[in-house]
């Protein structure tokens, strides 16, 4: 527990006790559109994996993207989650990872992509839901009295719920990206494709309670480990690279060693 792995994350899980996670986030390496030192992983033997270590009623966030080549989407995306289903998973949300535009990038023949996929699994109806309500509304107001128009034609009087200044966020989350904005901690950027800090603080708040246990089978950086340390969950890290692992240990290691960090949550 609390504690990063330097293996194969199949290799890894099949020492794991069956339904004991409570919360898997993780976003693999997807239609190489990065170079992670030549590993590669066999998504199906992993996804088979995942279902038999996750508690009923966990939740698995899976944050993928496809390639485009010559105009042409690989929907790898879309193939994976199906096989997600196939397994015994629930697609409990189709949620879209929203980066927030900087710079010109891209060509010029399609809209500027700037998205990634959160799929939510769950195994059953999940356990743990906390919305998150940061979405400001117009206005607040109390509940009050009003009517509504059956089919018939005739109003019926009903009891209107009220609502508060703040309602619950849409399942498209937009964050900033690059350095500066995924991480407050430099050396998180030396992998190559970390995910916001904020993002992986989200899920986690949103799917999981205090000493529930996180699991990240790609951790990379790590950011899903700092991230759920921060919120006091347990946690446990595998990456097939050696470099990476280092860089999840060093990042974990400076998180406890600088309040900073922690303030900036």
């Amino acid at each position: 527990m609390n504690k990063v792995y330097n293996k194969d994350c199949i290799k890894h899980m099949r020492t794991i006790e069956p339904s004991s996670i409570d919360l898997i986030l993780t976003s693999p390496p997807y239609d190489s559109l990065r170079d992670y030192k030549k590993f590669n992983f066999q998504f199906e033997k992993m996804c088979e994996e995942m279902f038999r270590i996750l508690k009923e009623g966990g939740v698995c966030v899976w944050v993928v993207g496809d390639q485009t080549i010559k105009g042409n989407e690989s929907g790898t995306s879309f193939k994976q989650a199906l096989y997600f289903k196939e397994v015994g998973f629930n697609l409990f949300d189709t949620m879209i990872y929203a980066k927030k535009p900087r710079g010109a990038v891209g060509n010029n023949k399609t809209y500027w992509q700037t998205f990634e996929y959160m799929f939510v699994f769950s195994k059953g109806s999940p356990n743990t839901i906390n919305l998150i309500k940061d979405r400001k509304n117009k206005e607040s107001r109390k509940g009050d009295r009003g009517t509504k128009r059956l089919t018939d034609g005739s109003l019926k009087k009903i009891k209107r719920a009220g609502y508060e200044e703040y309602g619950r966020r849409t399942n498209i989350w937009e964050y900033d990206v690059g350095k500066g904005h995924s991480s407050s901690d430099d050396i998180a950027f030396e992998h190559p494709a970390i995910f916001p800090e904020k993002l992986a603080y989200d899920h986690i708040f949103s799917w999981t309670n205090e000493g529930d246990i996180v699991y990240d089978p790609m951790c990379g950086s790590g950011t899903t480990l700092v991230m759920a340390e921060s919120l006091n969950r347990h946690w446990i890290g595998c990456d097939v690279s050696k470099e990476y692992c280092q860089l999840a240990r060093k990042r974990i290691k400076n998180f406890r060693n600088t309040p900073k960090q922690k303030e900036l949550l």
